[in-house]
């Protein structure tokens, strides 16, 4: 299931940024609409949140965000509305040594929000990696971690498949330091059992009684209960999986738009460009060209 949270993000722009800081610095990153992290690669410094202590951070710590909550990194703890706002470009960092080094990286989603996994953990969330555990994590931020960022004809395969990797592995250190059972709440096996049906057969005709039935479940408790863990009614989930389903297959295959309508559930290419426009606010074609020019 982290897999598959963690691929719905690929309808989003996904991007890797070096930073390097010296003196009193401190950055404010917010606005963010998706997922992300921070790797500290040398120094030390501090996670700033709205609402809790500020925390800690060492090289080599790794700071999730989940669901896009506002944050801040700083020399120094202080207030995160003292800090003032990222600004993200192009130009790589000033070479040379600095105090405070890090990567950040993230899926930045213009429309639709988080999956129901994520946006149900803590955010933002500190994960100092065991590599004796998870040896794939210490590949992924080697990657990470040189000088040379991927070019810009291949940032589109490599950057989306490094994202996907730290992601998936951080998470997957960060569940098994949790006491049995206390991530999500929407581990309840109904539910999860339920969204995985969606999520593996999105095309197929289900319906409230279908679900239920399936998970064996009266039709009533099921919407209680699904309604309550995921955040939306089981229809409305199942729409919008849909089209996040059709989104990420128009960012990152040349299918047609009668091929991708069919293989989301809708019987006509006209209902789905109809949902579609709906949901993100541009017809399928031209967000398929948007954001190919973004990606280039």
């Amino acid at each position: 299931m982290i897999s598959q949270a963690v691929s719905s993000l690929r309808v989003g722009q996904g991007n890797i940024r070096r930073f390097r800081q010296s003196g009193s610095w401190g950055l404010r990153f917010s606005g963010l609409t998706g997922s992300g992290f921070h790797v500290v690669l040398h120094g030390s410094g501090w996670l700033i949140t709205a609402h809790a202590q500020p925390v800690a951070l060492k090289p080599g710590d790794i700071v999730l965000v989940t669901s896009g909550a506002d944050h801040g990194l700083s020399a120094a703890p202080r207030a995160l509305t003292g800090l003032p706002q990222v600004i993200l470009g192009l130009d790589p960092p000033d070479p040379g040594p600095a105090d405070f080094e890090y990567l950040c990286g993230a899926y930045r989603m213009e429309r639709g929000q988080a999956h129901p996994y994520l946006s149900g953990l803590p955010d933002p969330i500190v994960v100092s990696p065991d590599y004796s555990r998870h040896a794939q994590l210490r590949s992924v931020v080697s990657l990470l971690s040189q000088d040379e960022p991927p070019a810009r004809t291949d940032a589109g395969v490599t950057w989306p498949a490094l994202l996907d990797l730290m992601l998936i592995h951080a998470l997957r250190q960060w569940l098994e330091d949790q006491p049995a059972g206390t991530w999500p709440a929407i581990s309840d096996p109904a539910i999860t059992a339920a969204l995985r049906m969606i999520h593996d057969s999105p095309q197929a005709h289900w319906t409230v009684s279908r679900l239920s039935e399936g998970v064996g479940m009266s039709r009533a408790a099921f919407t209680r209960r699904f309604t309550a863990l995921v955040g939306k009614p089981p229809i409305r989930y199942l729409m919008d999986w849909r089209l996040n389903c059709a989104a990420k297959q128009l960012r990152e295959t040349d299918a047609p738009l009668a091929a991708i309508a069919r293989q989301v559930g809708y019987s006509t290419e006209f209902a789905f460009a109809a949902a579609f426009r709906r949901e993100y606010g541009l017809p399928p074609g031209r967000f398929r060209g948007t954001a190919r020019s973004m990606d280039n």
